[in-house]
């Protein structure tokens, strides 16, 4: 007869995961995601190592579009590359901004602001925002999400923008933001289409697709702790992201 001090503890089955949004199965939405005709393209760039598959929001944004495109990597030697088809013009693609440049800051009203070279606020931006074809976005913590803007040079031919959002994260206790302004990558990405393309329905889906995620978190947390996300690095978590930029 076995000693029960010696009996080895089964390990606990591993949960199961979304093939779409990549999410263990007692989180995914997927059955209630709302597909969304976008005009401007999305592009989201994720650090390797962003694995918050409990809270992360990447693939469940590109899941509502058809025009969206999520890479894992480092580095693309070009826009076009990381993409994956042709772009002719790296300046009419946006990039939300980690610098400094706090909207803030600046003394701005819109919720959306394009910077020049030297962080400032620049001249025309109407037209700016006219002419945009795509925006990028970068996500992972505030220290991947600078990671993946140094190591792609190509970055610095893109419209900065940053953002300043009416509201905080919706994120709340769940995660700490390291700036007041810093929103998940689903919320990034609702404030810069519904503005730039002027339709609000946007932002209402998406945001509460993300609500729907939280709250289905809520709901199994208690019951399932493995599902909770990763310890971070003090004051880390970007985004928005960022900006978001998860």
């Amino acid at each position: 007869m076995s000693n029960p001090a010696e009996t080895t503890t089964a390990a606990p089955e591993p949960v199961p995961e979304c093939p779409h949004c990549q999410k263990p199965m007692p989180l995914c939405i997927c059955d209630t995601v709302t597909p969304i005709e976008n005009k401007l393209s999305l592009l989201i760039l994720q650090h390797p190592q962003e694995q918050d598959r409990a809270l992360g929001t990447a693939r469940l944004l590109a899941r509502h579009f058809e025009d969206a495109t999520v890479k894992v990597g480092l580095s693309w030697p070009s826009l076009s590359k990381a993409l994956g088809r042709p772009v002719e013009n790296a300046s009419h693609w946006a990039v939300l901004y980690l610098g400094s440049a706090r909207a803030a800051d600046l003394d701005v009203e819109g919720e959306i602001v394009a910077l020049n070279r030297k962080g400032e606020v620049a001249e025309n931006q109407r037209a700016i925002f006219g002419k945009l074809e795509g925006v990028v976005l970068l996500d992972g913590t505030w220290s991947q999400a600078k990671a993946l803007w140094w190591r792609n040079p190509w970055m610095l031919k893109c419209q900065r923008v940053i953002l300043n959002p009416k509201h905080p994260s919706r994120y709340g206790r769940l995660r700490r933001e390291p700036r007041k302004d810093g929103l998940s990558t689903i919320e990034a990405a609702a404030t810069l289409l519904a503005g730039l393309e002027r339709r609000p329905d946007i932002a209402a889906t998406l945001n509460a697709s993300f609500e729907r995620l939280l709250t289905r978190y809520r709901e199994v947390q208690a019951e399932m702790p493995e599902l909770a996300p990763k310890p971070e690095p003090k004051g880390r978590r970007r985004d928005f992201r960022r900006g978001k930029r998860s």
